[in-house]
């Protein structure tokens, strides 16, 4: 059984516990979870009558996003978005409530779409996908950004990631943040942030810096700096204050700052 099937099945299970308890919830959890015959199916559905417009119905955009999920990259990434907020957010109860309930995860999926239709030269489809995206779940993300697996999106709220970002795998980043750039410059103009760094609500991270494997953004701070890999940075202009308590603060999400 691969990875997605393990997955599936757990939320097949945890659908049906759901049921036991909240038995008028069996119709939704019929729609969205049992007639259908796997995640790519289901997540397709979901996000199909989530975006959906009177010019793209939610047929057409089901039928497209098939094509997105039926390719095992794009759904591997998924189940370990999904595995993701399990093992980091102390609210997740399990996985189906993160694929129907999650904006976060909804978004970052979205996300995937639009990245994967407008390297197709499908811009007109891809930008429909972002406005979308950003008007029902509240996070814009430039469909050029690259974002690796692995990642959380938590709360999610006004989480806005400018065009040549780049995210790398296991980052968790929280409501508020900004990914920008520093003003009307052109080019390569956006944060990288790489492996493992944890993102605090509301920290604004301006300009083609990088925020070294492992770091940690404290909350409400402004990066417009480079900040090296295992350090804690805090301010406004942020500085540096300490170190993580780990290699990967992303999974540990501790938003307490460390003083040297």
């Amino acid at each position: 059984m691969t990875i997605v099937e393990e997955i599936w099945a757990e939320i097949l299970k945890e659908s049906k516990n759901k049921i036991s308890l909240e038995p008028e919830s069996e119709i939704f959890f019929q729609k969205k979870i049992l007639s259908c015959n796997g995640l790519d199916n289901s997540l397709s559905a979901k996000l199909a009558d989530e975006l959906a417009t009177k010019e793209y119905s939610s047929e057409i955009l089901k039928d497209k996003f098939n094509e997105v999920f039926s390719n095992s990259d794009f759904l591997e990434k998924a189940v370990i978005d999904l595995k993701a907020v399990k093992d980091r957010d102390p609210a997740s109860s399990g996985f189906v409530f993160t694929l129907l309930f999650s904006k976060g995860f909804a978004a970052l999926q979205a996300h995937r779409i639009a990245n994967y239709f407008i390297k197709a030269n499908q811009e007109v489809f891809a930008y429909f996908i972002q406005s979308r995206s950003s008007a029902i779940y509240e996070v814009d993300i430039h469909p050029k950004a690259e974002i690796g697996h692995g990642v959380m999106l938590d709360h999610a709220t006004g989480i806005v990631i400018g065009e040549t970002s780049v995210i790398e795998n296991d980052v968790s980043i929280f409501q508020g943040v900004t990914l920008g750039g520093t003003g009307k410059e052109t080019g390569d103009r956006h944060p990288k942030v790489r492996e493992g760094v944890l993102i605090s609500s509301a920290a604004q991270i301006l300009g083609n810096v990088e925020i070294g494997k492992g770091a940690k953004v404290a909350a409400g701070s402004v990066v417009l700096s480079d900040v090296e890999a295992n350090t804690t940075v805090a301010g406004v202009p942020a500085i540096v204050v300490g170190k993580p308590s780990s290699e990967k603060p992303a999974t540990d999400v501790d938003h307490t700052i460390e003083e040297t």
